[in-house]
């Protein structure tokens, strides 16, 4: 049986590492509010270590929740180090998201100190926080060789007390063949030990969100992703889109796809802090899901699919078009026209269109469709 998906919005401690956008307390209270209303299960909320603001956003979002019963976790993320731990521990959470760096160019002993500390850090938290939830990420798997990853997965699965061993693709250079063969051992051994592995991958290649799909589909059980795939350069795993197709293709979560209106108000919340901090949008025409291009057509095998969220379908008329789009071009801008009258029209459009070069625009088909 496929276990249900853990869902980890990152949109706010990893959106504030896209283009240096920050967040403020209220912003990230109505994310939050999203985000508990579409189901989602953790919430990363910020970086505590890195500033007094960012431990006192963590904790009061923290707060909120508990007083409204909320059922999202609030999470803060910090190194694994027992500094970082204690900062963490103050925000008064029981999730705890660390992370450290090993590479095997490393000398030994420097590899092991690298590990004590971090499984040490793992102890401390347990020692000050009995139920606590601790996420430990491992920088990066692109760039680690299979052997090596092994060794430092199975320490965090056999040797630490550690939930979710989260293991991100941090350089954004990996490709869906290769995430299935290095996932699948170690979500084996890790459900084994009664331990998740979450998949976090960058999209510096584009392919942030189908190494998350393949991450999941051999054998990873938590996602973590973002509004519109915001982080650190080119972004991590767009969250909507992500979910979707794990649910369509029969991965079980929480999380309530089908409220595409509040995903909407959500992203479009998100993108007007984004246009605010940077003069630009990151909903564009292209924007899976949420541009109008998802809702656009030019050739009529493809009109009505119901893609997107646009509120209404757009039609371009140029050589490619047949006579069921122009039909219903003509309908949508309320041109009259006589049914037998189509194919004469559809004609004409593609003719004139073949002499421009180019797609014609409204009041040339209008011309055609009613020469009188």
């Amino acid at each position: 049986m496929e276990q249900s998906i853990k869902a980890v919005d990152e949109t706010i401690r990893e959106g504030m590492q896209h283009r240096g956008l920050v967040f403020s307390y209220r912003q990230r209270l109505q994310m939050v509010t999203f985000m508990e209303k579409l189901g989602i299960d953790v919430c990363q909320a910020g970086y505590p270590p890195a500033h007094s603001s960012e431990a006192s956003a963590v904790k009061n979002l923290r707060e909120f929740c508990r007083s409204e019963g909320f059922n999202i976790s609030i999470a803060g993320m910090g190194r694994a180090v027992t500094g970082d731990a204690e900062c963490l521990l103050q925000t008064g959470i029981t999730h705890f998201h660390l992370h450290f760096h090993v590479n095997e160019a490393f000398e030994k002993d420097r590899i092991e100190s690298v590990m004590k500390r971090a499984g040490d850090t793992a102890a401390f938290i347990r020692d000050n926080c009995g139920n606590a939830s601790i996420s430990m990420a491992v920088l990066d798997i692109a760039k680690t060789s299979e052997s090596f990853l092994r060794e430092i997965a199975d320490f965090l699965i056999l040797e630490t007390e550690t939930d979710l061993i989260s293991l991100p693709d941090t350089s954004g250079i990996i490709s869906p063949d290769r995430i299935l063969p290095t996932i699948r051992p170690l979500a084996e051994k890790a459900d084994k030990a009664g331990k998740r592995i979450s998949i976090h991958c960058h999209n510096d290649m584009g392919m942030a969100g189908a190494n998350t799909f393949m991450g999941i589909k051999a054998g990873g059980s938590a996602v973590e992703a973002s509004v519109l795939g915001i982080g650190e350069r080119n972004g991590i795993a767009d969250l909507y889109p992500t979910l979707k197709m794990l649910r369509d293709q029969g991965s079980s979560t929480g999380v309530r796809i089908d409220d595409i209106e509040t995903f909407t108000s959500y992203y479009r919340y998100v993108d007007e802090i984004y246009r605010e901090q940077t003069g630009e949008s990151l909903i564009t025409y292209n924007t899976p899901v949420f541009g109008r291009g998802s809702r656009s057509h030019v050739a009529g095998t493809h009109a009505g699919a119901g893609f997107g969220t646009s509120e209404t379908e757009e039609y371009f008329l140029n050589v490619l078009c047949g006579k069921k789009l122009v039909q219903r071009y003509l309908e949508q801008n309320r041109i009259p026209f006589d049914a037998g009258d189509i194919p004469g029209i559809t004609a004409a459009i593609k003719d004139r269109s073949s002499e421009a070069g180019r797609r014609l625009h409204p009041e040339e088909i209008r011309t055609i469709a009613r020469p009188d």
